[in-house]
């Protein structure tokens, strides 16, 4: 007997869960991977499996959005963060992970609370009983045709690409170097392969030139998300735009020269034995012999051998500005709540922050409460507040957390302490909205950190 299905085993199916479940209430949570249906991008049948990149971006509450997120989430009793933490791999001020080992972790952790079970299912239909949707941006035909058919709405839909992994002994580290930029966080959490003006203009033009994967006629009309762009849709943009980008080289100072390099591909650890390093930023829709061919012309990878190559896949959510009420229910079927990726944030974290608020949403309201949303000001509350009426429904599309979404504060400072700004304001309303609604034990959690 069930209070409450979760539909999708991802990051937010994942924290929705063990949120319901934490508060004693009992969840059927059903994931098709592993039940004889996969996706394009998944390649395990874990729980929580990220299938980009290894970090949770920028780890700094004090002057980033995405940090005080975490800070946030963390306070909440986050599985998603929690397992993040056990898991971390070096990447400077960044929160990067293991992704084998933070996927086992979550999958351990939900398998063996006694109020979740499990199903290896694939779901088709809307439930009419309570339910959570966190099917992701991957979701099944029919269930997004079910769910066009309830909203009249459609799914909106959008392309997200895969950077490639490689392995770490077929680095050339006589010409690549260990720095994170500017010395942040340990100070060598990331491989530098420099480039100077011939190599990185003989680059940007393979890249242009090199055979991509075919559209499909379907996909044709179908927008890249600005911040996962294909490398090569990049460098169509202009020649300088990716040294302005993810192959920015200030901060780095190559060791044989003392100076920073015309352009530079960073790598970041890929998981804790330092064995697989992803290429940052490095999204490609290129075909896979295509792939190899051009990035073994990077200084440093000539011989490079690839754990995994890139690759691209369709997206998609639905408008929730115009579909979901302010505490994630389907307007016209309110017994189901939509979270995760589906909904329009962008973001591992953003995913299962969604996630995690649209448990506890549901958890008031199986016991005949009604939780109040978290502040706008504060990382959540911008968040949710976006994806379900901050945003225009006509022109709607998928979101990073960024202090953008948070009302402005007042005066005029520079930079960093506007930043510091938004962060101390959003603390101090995401304390006392904790003092509302939360136990004791959240509330020295946050207060300590």
């Amino acid at each position: 007997m069930q209070d409450i299905h979760i539909v999708g085993g991802g990051l937010a199916g994942s924290e929705a869960a063990w949120q319901l479940a934490e508060t004693g209430l009992r969840v059927r949570l059903s994931e098709m991977r592993g039940g004889g249906d996969t996706t394009p991008a998944h390649e395990t049948d874990r729980l929580a499996e990220m299938v980009c990149s290894n970090s949770f971006r920028s780890d700094d509450p004090e002057h980033n959005a995405v940090g005080l997120l975490h800070q946030e989430m963390r306070a909440l009793d986050s599985l998603i963060l929690r397992s993040a933490d056990l898991h971390r791999v070096p990447a400077g001020s960044a929160l990067a992970v293991d992704r084998d080992a933070f996927a086992a972790e979550v999958t351990r952790a939900i398998d063996s609370h006694p109020n979740i079970t499990i199903v290896r299912e694939r779901i088709d239909a809307l439930p009419d009983h309570p339910a959570i949707v966190a099917t992701g941006p991957l979701t099944g035909l029919k269930l997004a045709e079910a769910t066009a058919a309830e909203t009249g709405e459609g799914a909106l839909a959008f392309f997200d690409a895969i950077a490639p992994i490689v392995h770490r002994d077929s680095i050339d580290m006589g010409q690549a170097w260990f720095q994170s930029r500017w010395d942040k966080g340990e100070g060598k959490d990331y491989i530098n392969c420099p480039m100077d003006k011939a190599q990185y203009d003989a680059f940007v033009q393979a890249l242009i030139d090199g055979e991509k994967m075919p559209f499909k006629d379907w996909e044709r009309d179908t927008p890249y998300f600005e911040g996962c762009m294909p490398i090569e849709v990049m460098a169509e943009r202009g020649v300088d735009t990716l040294r302005h980008g993810p192959m920015k080289p200030v901060g780095l100072d190559d060791p044989r020269t003392g100076r920073w390099p015309y352009a530079v591909v960073q790598l970041r650890q890929d998981n804790k034995l330092g064995t697989l390093w992803n290429m940052v930023g490095f999204q490609t829709k290129l075909k896979h012999g295509e792939q190899v061919r051009i990035f073994r012309t990077i200084p440093g990878l000539e011989n490079a051998e690839f754990a995994r190559l890139g690759g691209i896949h369709r997206n998609c959510f639905i408008n929730s500005p115009r579909l979901l009420d302010e505490q994630l229910r389907l307007k016209s079927k309110p017994n189901i709540r939509f979270a995760g990726q589906i909904t329009g944030c962008e973001g591992y974290v953003e995913s299962a922050a969604i996630g995690l608020v649209a448990a506890r949403f549901a958890a008031a309201e199986l016991r005949g409460q009604t939780l109040r949303p978290p502040p706008r000001e504060t990382a959540i509350g911008a968040l949710l507040g976006h994806i379900t009426g901050g945003a225009d429904a006509d022109t709607f599309q998928p979101m990073n957390v960024n202090f953008g979404l948070m009302p402005p504060t007042p005066g005029r400072a520079k930079r960093a302490d506007r930043k510091k700004a938004y962060t101390d304001r959003a603390r101090r309303c995401f304390a006392e909205w904790l003092s509302g609604h939360c136990p004791a034990r959240e509330q020295l959690a946050m207060l300590a950190e």
